[in-house]
């Protein structure tokens, strides 16, 4: 039997695995798994990586990850961060770091490793490294560049931005690509196998929008994390119907896709050799759901993805979610023909 580090290396690699990897994106429901504060799995990487480790043994999941939210690279530059005890930090947009667009000019880039909430997860990696880094795959996180692009200028100003002011726009990606490519960096100098980008914001744009602005950006971004020979995961929730034929040319191992995109779609817009992770709707066909329905869903989905698939779904798996239904997402992987 492989390891999980093993199974999902060889499905990336396109060569035979023993069973379909299990790749779902957990984090409230993580913190759950040991009774901990949403609010202390986000600050304190040692209850992430227990979370994490008990969720990834309890439901027979391949990888642990630092995911946790968004806010971590703009709260270390300086940006109002809102902390709740149960739910993720958010960014206060009303009162964005970068509301003068001038600021940009201003902004000095750290040394994630040095930060508190950037260094929280780069020491998360190192932790996740010792513990168990020789059978599960460990995921760095790092923010796109719309997504963090958003969390600086706030994600309506943004909008009026790509007509209002572009080369604006274009410096303020340039800066965020730097940013985040180091943050990259720290993570898997500490102990990350892959890195996930979420660029959640991409979805919002068009694809005039996105070819001329987002795409570049993250190409430049998933290249220059290639060059730190690691793979990576792309993860844009939402509608990204329009944009699949351009995100199947960035050359991200694996492509998260959210449960209105159609796998098939997908599969015909990004080529055969694309690994697809998705994309069960995370409420009805998962939270709200049994297992024979999980597994049933999983099978169309498995159908339409074809062998080079990942079983998760659209985006995370909520809190309160029957356990008996994400262990069906992991006895499907078990079950199915990979062949």
């Amino acid at each position: 039997m492989m390891t999980s580090r093993e199974r999902v290396s060889a499905m990336i690699a396109g060569q035979p695995v023993d069973r379909l990897p299990v790749m779902p994106i957990t984090m409230m429901l993580a913190a759950d798994q040991i009774g901990a504060r949403y609010r202390d799995y986000a600050t304190d990487h040692r209850v992430m990586v227990e979370a994490q480790i008990r969720t990834a043994e309890r439901f027979g999941l391949d990888h642990v990850s630092g995911i946790s939210d968004p806010a971590r690279e703009a709260a270390d530059l300086g940006a109002t961060i809102k902390y709740f005890d149960h739910q993720p930090p958010a960014i206060d947009e009303t009162h964005a770091l970068l509301h003068d667009k001038s600021l940009l000019a201003k902004l000095v880039l750290p040394d994630p490793a040095a930060t508190p909430r950037m260094g929280d997860r780069v020491r998360a990696m190192a932790l996740f490294k010792e513990r168990v880094g020789r059978e599960k795959l460990i995921e760095g996180w790092i923010e796109g560049p719309c997504a963090q692009g958003a969390d600086l200028r706030g994600i309506n100003t943004l909008m009026f931005d790509f007509f209002d002011d572009p080369a604006f726009v274009h410096d303020l990606f340039a800066w965020v690509v730097e940013l985040e490519f180091r943050f990259a960096r720290r993570q898997v100098e500490a102990g990350a196998d892959f890195i996930g980008i979420g660029d959640a914001a991409a979805s919002l744009i068009g694809p005039r929008i996105y070819e001329e602005f987002v795409w570049p950006r993250e190409k430049e971004l998933i290249d220059r994390v290639h060059a730190l020979g690691v793979p990576v995961r792309l993860h844009i929730c939402g509608n990204t119907r329009p944009l699949l034929a351009k995100m199947g040319e960035l050359g991200a191992e694996i492509v998260d896709l959210d449960f209105m995109v159609p796998l098939e779609q997908a599969r015909h817009e990004m080529g055969p050799r694309q690994v697809l992770c998705g994309n069960l709707d995370p409420v009805r066909a998962v939270k709200e759901s049994t297992p024979e329905k999980v597994h049933a869903a999983l099978a169309a989905c498995h159908l339409a993805a074809g062998p080079r698939y990942i079983v998760g779904a659209g985006c995370e798996i909520p809190r309160g979610t029957p356990p008996e239904n994400l262990t069906a997402m992991a006895e499907y992987a078990k079950t199915a023909k990979v062949a």
